[in-house]
């Protein structure tokens, strides 16, 4: 090809390529199509004829050496159902126009190693691959339905603005990746929903100065890898993995096609996000929450696929997704201030893993019953912890529900009995039975009662004998038993009678037992006040 003379274009060019040429100088839109549905789909595998086709190093020549624009223009890349042949390079370059392809096929992989572009925009082509790494773009990077057969590569890239690549198609490269965006760097907010990948998507170390969204998106891994692996991930707002309401617009032309939104409308349907394989977001930082409502996680368990959120932490997590029938959800270290979630939606034992779980509301998205909850974190430790069950009481008493709080705390300890040996386990049964280890104070006073009553009762058929003469009260049986069983208060029965062996027995059974009883109302009781 020919190098262009002043502003005039090269000699050679096609039919095809002289419009773009001449619609490049004005900013015009360069519009290739035939006017059919079929006839124009990128997708569809139909040939194109030879006057929709345009030579990649025509188009890197307008980009990197064009033609100025005319008077009172702003040149511009707009090209609609073309197929550009040969390799589009434009490694390194710096391309100031406007750049917008809709409706193209690429016959070759896309090269934009360390390019800067002002703003992107890919709609709807077929690109057999797109090679990014270090690409910057002042503004947007749009990339909406496109496929994209081997893979995409924005590793380290700097978006200006947004990141939108709704409703794109990726298979994977020869490593088993869709998507390989680590270190990836977009200012505004990154969009990917309702996108379906056959690869992984990894975003190891990205940042995304607003919100992530991959509502109703389908995820598949390959090749032994994560369907998303996201760790050290940074999302200044809310990182959304949920569903989205879709619903037609009844506009073929509109982007997207059919609207995405986070409410419903009329006529919508629910499409929830999918996860086949697992998913990593370990060490992230989430500014505002990271939604899983509605989510739908495809475990292999002989694969030990994970949902890992070690160490995660955000304001609020929202773990209200569909139940995974197999592999773990794993929260160890993890630092949530409000945890919403769904009874129905964490797995049962051997599924969950929350060793250092710290969260301090609890939000449940409807029914959660206490019995539920502990279940909950009798499914997290296989083997006795205490730490969880401490955090549950601790979460209920700082809430106002303190008697929740005592039922966990009884929990834990019936929880550590299954740990003692045998003597532990008989002590820790009687203690059990008879005071629930302290925390159920009212049936330590039941017990006193009916102690009391027992005692009042025995006493009441003997007679002892005063220790000294005259100086003894008139025997009451009713108050002596009253006497030994509470400790510290005298009540003046106790110490003026000699007991015979038997009685002696059963008055220092009757000291002994109150003592330990009395201590427990009392803790029962002081718990209650600081509680007030």
């Amino acid at each position: 090809m020919t190098e262009p003379r002043d502003d005039s274009p090269p000699d050679d060019l096609t039919g095809a390529e002289l419009t773009m040429w001449q619609a490049f100088r004005i900013g015009a839109t360069c519009d290739l199509r035939q006017g059919g549905p079929l006839l124009d789909d990128p997708f569809s595998g139909r040939p194109w004829p030879d006057e929709r086709m345009v030579r990649a190093e025509v188009v890197a020549l307008l980009l990197l050496h064009g033609p100025p624009a005319r008077s009172g223009r702003v040149s511009a890349l707009k090209l609609r159902g073309a197929r550009i042949t040969g390799t589009l390079n434009l490694a390194g370059g710096t391309i100031d126009p406007y750049v917008e392809l809709h409706g193209c096929r690429f016959d070759h992989e896309l090269v934009l190693p360390e390019s800067h572009f002002r703003t992107l925009r890919l709609v709807e082509c077929a690109i057999p691959r797109i090679e990014a790494a270090r690409l910057h773009t002042q503004g947007d990077l749009h990339l909406p339905r496109c496929r994209v057969e081997r893979g995409i590569r924005l590793t380290d890239a700097q978006i200006g603005t947004d990141l939108l690549i709704n409703q794109i198609r990726v298979w994977p490269d020869r490593r088993g990746r869709a998507i390989t965006a680590d270190g990836l760097s977009v200012a505004q907010d990154l969009q990917a929903e309702m996108i379906e990948t056959h690869g992984e998507v990894s975003l190891r170390g990205a940042k995304v100065g607003v919100s992530l969204s991959l509502r109703g998106s389908r995820l598949r891994g390959a090749r032994e890898r994560r369907a998303l692996n996201a760790p050290q991930l940074t999302v200044e707002r809310s990182l959304y993995l949920n569903a989205a309401w879709v619903y037609e617009t009844g506009d073929p032309g509109a982007t997207p096609p059919y609207g995405v939104g986070a409410t419903p409308v009329r006529g919508a349907r629910r499409q929830p996000v999918e996860c086949h394989g697992g998913v990593r977001l370990d060490d992230g930082r989430f500014g505002d929450s990271v939604d899983l409502h509605y989510a739908r996680f495809l475990l292999d368990g002989s694969r030990r696929e994970e949902v890992s959120l070690r160490r995660i932490v955000t304001p609020e997590l929202r773990f209200n997704s569909e139940r995974p029938e197999e592999g773990r959800v794993v929260l160890n270290g993890a630092k949530v201030v409000t945890l919403i979630d769904l009874s129905t939606s964490w797995p049962g034992p051997g599924g969950l893993a929350i060793n250092g779980f710290v969260y301090e509301n609890l939000v449940p998205y409807g029914h959660f019953p206490l019995a539920r909850r502990l279940e909950w974190v009798a499914a997290a430790t296989p083997e006795y912890a205490p730490e969880p069950y401490e955090r549950l009481a601790t979460v209920l008493r700082s809430s106002g529900e303190d008697a929740e709080a005592r039922e966990v705390l009884l929990a834990k300890q019936r929880r550590r009995r299954e740990t003692l040996p045998v003597a532990g386990k008989f002590w820790g049964y009687l203690q059990d039975w008879t005071v629930a280890y302290g925390y159920r104070p009212g049936r330590a006073a039941l017990w006193m009662a009916v102690l009391w009553a027992v005692g009042a009762l025995a006493f009441s058929r003997y007679a002892p004998v005063p220790l000294k003469e005259g100086e003894a009260p008139v025997w009451n049986a009713p108050l002596y038993a009253l006497d030994l069983l509470l400790p510290v208060i005298n009540l003046g029965q106790e110490g003026y009678w000699r007991l015979s062996a038997p009685w002696q027995w059963m008055a220092t059974g009757l000291i002994l037992t109150g003592w330990i009883l009395a201590t427990t109302v009392a803790a029962g009781a002081s718990r209650l006040l600081r509680r007030g």
